[in-house]
């Protein structure tokens, strides 16, 4: 697999899931089923999740593929590997809030080095290139080829002034505590990977998450954060967030653009 015959694959197929996705979006009712650990399942997220890995294996047969809502991959290890989130923010689809997203990244001897993250609802699109520059597609989104694109870039943040994204869903008081520590020009709340990329282009300094994801709901914007130049590190002790761990759970993490001076957990 190459760079060069990844990206327009995985560009592809998250605008076909997201067709897929906006389709039972906006009928009159969809179904919702409750898995194992509890949380929201759609006909949406395994119709997208059926598409992409049907696509992903077509391209790349011989690569390892993880995906949320196949649980037998989520006991296969490799070094190399696709993971797939085809819908991160089932709780904003549900609630019908727009903030939800298609992703798609590799991982690489433990490191997001390409992926796509796209938001429907929002008809924005975030991908690695090949050379593993981040961009924004502003063009019409054609499925057969790919549009213009803008750069992008982290901020220079201003640590006396910060721009800070959180949860939606998940903003409790531990995450609020550590905000806290922040000199904040202002806080504002986005659901799933899209806070990784309101830092990426700039419109947030930092996004840090006290709680619970899995990898497959941060490699995609792990690697577009990473391709316009920011960082990810655990919350404990900020060494880089690795993946390919056992079970995929990730720790508690702060994904923000370097010039940000970290406080401590």
């Amino acid at each position: 697999m190459t760079y060069d015959a990844l990206i327009p694959v995985i560009r592809r197929l998250a605008l076909e899931a997201g067709d897929k996705i906006m389709e039972i979006y906006n009928s009159d009712d969809f179904d919702v089923k409750v898995k194992s650990d509890s949380s929201p399942v759609t006909e949406a997220d395994e119709a997208a999740d059926a598409l992409i890995s049907a696509g992903l294996r077509e391209a790349f047969p011989g690569t390892l593929l993880v995906t949320e809502e196949q649980a037998a991959s989520h006991s296969e290890k490799g070094d190399t590997f696709l993971i797939v989130d085809p819908l991160d923010g089932t709780k904003e689809f549900i609630n019908r809030r727009g903030d939800f997203t298609v992703n798609i990244a590799l991982v690489e001897n433990g490191v997001p080095t390409r992926g796509v993250v796209y938001a429907p609802a929002k008809g924005r699109m975030f991908y690695t290139q090949a050379d593993g520059q981040s961009v924004e597609e502003t063009g019409a989104l054609d499925r057969a080829q790919a549009g213009d694109v803008t750069p992008i870039s982290v901020s220079k943040p201003d640590n006396s002034a910060l721009l800070i994204v959180a949860s939606k869903s998940h903003r409790d008081q531990a995450t609020e505590d550590y905000i806290n520590k922040y000199q904040v020009k202002d806080s504002k709340s986005a659901g799933s990977s899209l806070k990784f990329c309101l830092v990426a282009t700039g419109e947030a300094d930092l996004y840090p998450r006290v709680g619970r994801t899995m990898e497959w709901d941060t490699a995609a914007g792990h690697a577009v954060l990473a391709g316009a130049g920011g960082e990810v590190v655990r919350f404990d002790d900020h060494s880089p967030l690795t993946y390919g761990k056992d079970g995929y759970a990730n720790s508690f993490f702060i994904a923000y653009a370097p010039g940000v001076e970290l406080k401590e957990a």
